[in-house]
C-alpha cells in the first residue's frame, strides 16, 4: 500500500513538473454588443503558467476597461493533472462601430484576435430608464484655458448599484470639482434621480479634439427583477487654439476679469505710525485658482509695507470657472508728508476678443500728517543767569570809581549786614523746601511708569504680541509722541526689536519674537525716561 502511495506521488511530482501552456484562447460572453453595453472578456491558458499576467494596456486605446480577475484551477483524472488559468474583465466602448480585440501572449501562447461590431442603441425603453448627459459650454478654448465640463446621470428607476467612468480625452486633463450632488427632475411627467458631477478640462496642447463621454454600468429593480444596465453619453467635440507668440511671459487667458482695490481706512490723509490695510481683489472667468499669478507691490519711500493675509477662492457658476485672489498689504507711514503711490499693472489675454489686455489701479496720491497727539514745541531760548554778588560789586566798582572820597556812614553797614542775614535765612528754607520736593518727585515718576510696565507685563504672560504692541502704542501717547517719533530717541537695539514687532504683526510670515527680552529693552528705556525727567527737574530746582 506504502508502495503505491509513494508511486502515484511521483507520477503526481513529474506531471507537474511537464505542464505547460497547452493552449491559450480569447473569447467574449456577447459579439455584438450596445454602445454604453458592458460585455466580458475571457482569456484562458490551458496548462501551467508561471504567473505571467497577459498584457491587456492595449484595449483601453478603444474600450472602457475594469481590472482583471484572475482565477486558476486544477483537477486530477486517472493520474493526470490537468491546470487551467482564467483571466476576465469587463469592456464597454462608448460609440457605435466595429473594433478589434488584439492577440494576447502568454508563456509562448498566443490567442487569436477578435473582430467586435458595437451597435448603436435601439431599446427605447432603457434609455428612457437610465441615460446620461453631457454639456461642454465652452467649445472654443485656448491652451491653459479652464471650462467647465458637466455629466448628468438619469436614474428613473430603483438603483441596486452602479459605476460611472470618468471622461477622456487626448491633450486635456480631467479635473473632478467636489463630489457628485444629486437632485430631482420632473421630465416628460416621470420622477427622475439626477447624480451631477462637474469636471474641470483644460487643454494642454492646440488642436482637435473629441471628449469620449462617461459610461455608467449597474443594476436597477424592475418589478422585482434584478437588471442589468448601462448608459453612455454624447462625445462632445472642441478645439483649442495655441498661446499667441506676443504673449506676455504670465499667461492668464480669460473671457472677464476684474482687478480692484480697497483701503481701511478709507481716507486720503493719514496718521504717521498707524498701520493702513490696502486690499486688492483679482477675480478672473476661465482660469483656475492657483494660475492667478501673485501680485507684487513697489517700495514707496516714506512707508514701510508687509505683505498681509492671502487667500486663493474658486467656484464654478453658469458653466464657468471663476477664481479670485484676495491679498492684503500693510502700509506703515513712517514721516509726514505728500505721497504718490505708484500705479499696479496686470497683463491678461481677453479670450473673447483676443488681444492682450492690462488690468490697471490707478496710481493714488495721500497725505500723512503727524499724530494730533504729539504737539510740537517752541524751542525755549537760553536765559543768561546774572548773580546778585556782580550787581553790587559792578556798583560798588562803579561807585567806587565815580566816588572815590566818599565815606560810608555807619547805619548803612547795619543795615547792609541785616539784609545779608535775612537773605541767608530764607536761602536755607528754600533748600530744605527743594530737598523735599526732589525726594518726592522720583516716587511720583515710579507711579506713572509702573500702569505701562502692568500691561506689558500681562502681554508677555499671555506671549501676545498684539497686547504687547497695543500697550507700546498707548506708551508713546501718553507721552505725546507717535511710534516713529518715540522710535527716533531709542537705541539701534531696541529699534530693531520693535521693527521685528512690526514685521510679525503685518507679515503673512511667521516670525517668532522675543517678547521677554523686548519687555527688558522696553523696561530699560523707561526708566533712562525717568532719570532724565528726575535730573531736569533737579537742574530746575539748582538754577
Amino acid at each position: 500500500m506504502v508502495k503505491r502511495i509513494l508511486f502515484l506521488l511521483s507520477l503526481l511530482i513529474i506531471s507537474h513538473k511537464t505542464l505547460a501552456v497547452d493552449n491559450l484562447t480569447a473569447s467574449v460572453d456577447k459579439n455584438p454588443v450596445l454602445a454604453g453595453e458592458y460585455f466580458t472578456l475571457s482569456i484562458v491558458a490551458q496548462g501551467k503558467v508561471k504567473g505571467t499576467i497577459p498584457d491587456v494596456s492595449a484595449l483601453s486605446n478603444d474600450f472602457v476597461t475594469s481590472p482583471v480577475n484572475t482565477s486558476s484551477r486544477t483537477s486530477i483524472i486517472n493520474g493526470s493533472v490537468a491546470s487551467s488559468t482564467t483571466w476576465q474583465m469587463q469592456l464597454v466602448a462608448r460609440s457605435p462601430g466595429t473594433y478589434t480585440i488584439p492577440a494576447f501572449e502568454v508563456d509562448g501562447a498566443k490567442t487569436q484576435p477578435i473582430e467586435i461590431s458595437v451597435v448603436a442603441r435601439e431599446d427605447q425603453q432603457q434609455s428612457k430608464d437610465i441615460f446620461v448627459k453631457t454639456e461642454l459650454k465652452t467649445p472654443n478654448l485656448y491652451v491653459q484655458q479652464a471650462a467647465l465640463y458637466t455629466v448628468k446621470l438619469y436614474i428613473g428607476k430603483d438603483l441596486l448599484d452602479g459605476q460611472l467612468s470618468d471622461p477622456i480625452s487626448d491633450g486635456a486633463t480631467f479635473t473632478q470639482l467636489g463630489k457628485a450632488s444629486e437632485e430631482y427632475e420632473i421630465i416628460d411627467g416621470r420622477r427622475y434621480m439626477v447624480l451631477t458631477r462637474e469636471y474641470m478640462i483644460q487643454p494642454q496642447k492646440s488642436g482637435d479634439f473629441t471628449i469620449k463621454p462617461p459610461v455608467f454600468n449597474g443594476q436597477i429593480r424592475d418589478n422585482y427583477r434584478r437588471m442589468a444596465t448601462s448608459a453612455v453619453g454624447d462625445s462632445i467635440d472642441f478645439s483649442v487654439s495655441p498661446i499667441p507668440a506676443d504673449a506676455a511671459d504670465t499667461w492668464l487667458p480669460s473671457e472677464y476679469l476684474n482687478f480692484s482695490e480697497e483701503w481701511q481706512p478709507n481716507e486720503s490723509t493719514f496718521t504717521v505710525g498707524t498701520p493702513i490695510t490696502r486690499t486688492l481683489s483679482l477675480t478672473a472667468v476661465g482660469v483656475t485658482k492657483e494660475q492667478l499669478p501673485d501680485i507684487q507691490i513697489e517700495d514707496t519711500d516714506g512707508f514701510r509695507i508687509y505683505p498681509d493675509t492671502s487667500e486663493r477662492k474658486q467656484i464654478t457658476r453658469d458653466g464657468k470657472v471663476i477664481s479670485q485672489l484676495i491679498v492684503s498689504f500693510a502700509y506703515l507711514p513712517q514721516r509726514a508728508g505728500d505721497f504718490v503711490l505708484p500705479e499696479v499693472t496686470l497683463p491678461w489675454f481677453n479670450t473673447i476678443t483676443k488681444r492682450e489686455e492690462i488690468a490697471t489701479l490707478a496710481s493714488k496720491s495721500l497725505s500723512v500728517v503727524q499724530d494730533p497727539n504729539q504737539p510740537v514745541l517752541p524751542l525755549t531760548p537760553k536765559v543768561t543767569q546774572q548773580t546778585r554778588s556782580n550787581e553790587p560789586s559792578q556798583a560798588v566798582s562803579t561807585s567806587t570809581q565815580q566816588h572815590t572820597s566818599y565815606t560810608v556812614p555807619l547805619w548803612v553797614w547795619a543795615l547792609a549786614v541785616s539784609g545779608y542775614i535775612i537773605w541767608l535765612v530764607t536761602l536755607m528754607f528754600w533748600w530744605r523746601a527743594s530737598k523735599s520736593t526732589v525726594k518726592q518727585q522720583p516716587k511720583m515718576s515710579q507711579q506713572t511708569n509702573s500702569q505701562p510696565l502692568i500691561s506689558f507685563e500681562e502681554a508677555v504672560k499671555q506671549n501676545s504680541t498684539n497686547a504687547f504692541y497695543q500697550a507700546l502704542l498707548n506708551h508713546t501717547r501718553q507721552q505725546n509722541m507717535s511710534m516713529a517719533k518715540w522710535l527716533q530717541q531709542q537705541p539701534e537695539s531696541l529699534k530693531t526689536q520693535v521693527n521685528e514687532l512690526q514685521r510679525s504683526l503685518y507679515s503673512n510670515t511667521q516670525s517668532s519674537v522675543d517678547l521677554s527680552a523686548l519687555f527688558t529693552e522696553v523696561k530699560r528705556s523707561i526708566k533712562q525716561a525717568a532719570d532724565k525727567r528726575s535730573k531736569q527737574v533737579l537742574d530746575t530746582l539748582y538754577n
